[in-house]
């Protein structure tokens, strides 16, 4: 299937690892024009060597004010991609007032910045986009010791339902993939309890956790025309773990 991305100009967070870095990589060989977005520039620096011609911007997305000064001149997007994450996992009775601060400035607050940065420019040109949101099978069930990262992702949901609706009319469509745990380093590190990862597999039909290119093909299924009459939706790439 061909989903003529070539020559639209991408923006993705989160980019230095794991899905992030494997949408920048797809979207280049799609022939899209890709700004990656990271905090650690040896990551950026080590991804342009993958990937020549893709710009590169290290900011911390944390930080409001360093966003703003970073990515207002960014120049015209046509595709938003927000991956950016950070997962603190604590008993609930331990939670801190660092982990959820950073967790909701980042998972939450980041893609609201971001995404009006680059919707503003959208409907400033007349032109429609698309925007992906990377939430998590973790907005739609408790997960012990995910109490913080569990609020973010669902609120991540329902934030991308209202986009939708105020966006729409602009012709910029907005969507959210949820993976399962997915075998980024990230997913590696919170999911290496073999008896913690079984609990978990033994919710998912399928039986395993998803690859990257599970939760990328979908990503550029969105972003491309051949999904023009989706928006507001939060599709699974779970396994089945939803449907149970």
């Amino acid at each position: 299937m061909d989903l003529r991305l070539a020559g639209r100009r991408a923006l993705v967070t989160g980019a230095g690892k794991g899905i992030g870095r494997s949408t920048v990589k797809a979207l280049h060989a799609a022939g899209a024009r890709v700004v990656a977005v990271s905090r650690t520039q040896a990551d950026l620096d080590s991804l342009v060597r993958e990937c020549p011609g893709v710009e590169t911007v290290c900011v911390d997305l944390a930080d409001w004010e360093a966003t703003e000064q970073a990515l207002g001149g960014v120049g015209p997007v046509d595709l938003l991609v927000n991956n950016a994450a950070v997962a603190f996992l604590q008993p609930f009775l331990e939670v801190t007032k660092e982990a959820y601060d950073m967790s909701f400035n980042v998972n939450l607050r980041a893609v609201i910045q971001v995404s009006q940065i680059v919707a503003r420019g959208l409907i400033a040109r007349g032109a429609p986009g698309v925007i992906v949101n990377v939430s998590s099978q973790a907005s739609q069930r408790g997960l012990t010791n995910h109490s913080v990262y569990c609020s973010t992702k669902g609120a991540l949901d329902i934030l991308t339902k209202v986009m939708a609706v105020e966006l729409g009319p602009h012709k910029i469509r907005v969507n959210a993939v949820n993976p399962t745990v997915v075998m980024t380093p990230m997913g590696q590190a919170a999911w290496s309890d073999p008896q913690k990862a079984k609990a978990m597999l033994d919710r998912i039909p399928l039986g395993r956790f998803a690859e990257m290119e599970n939760v990328v093909d979908t990503i550029l299924f969105l972003l491309s025309d051949r999904s023009s009459m989706t928006t507001g939706s939060t599709v699974p790439v779970d396994g089945g773990f939803l449907a149970t």
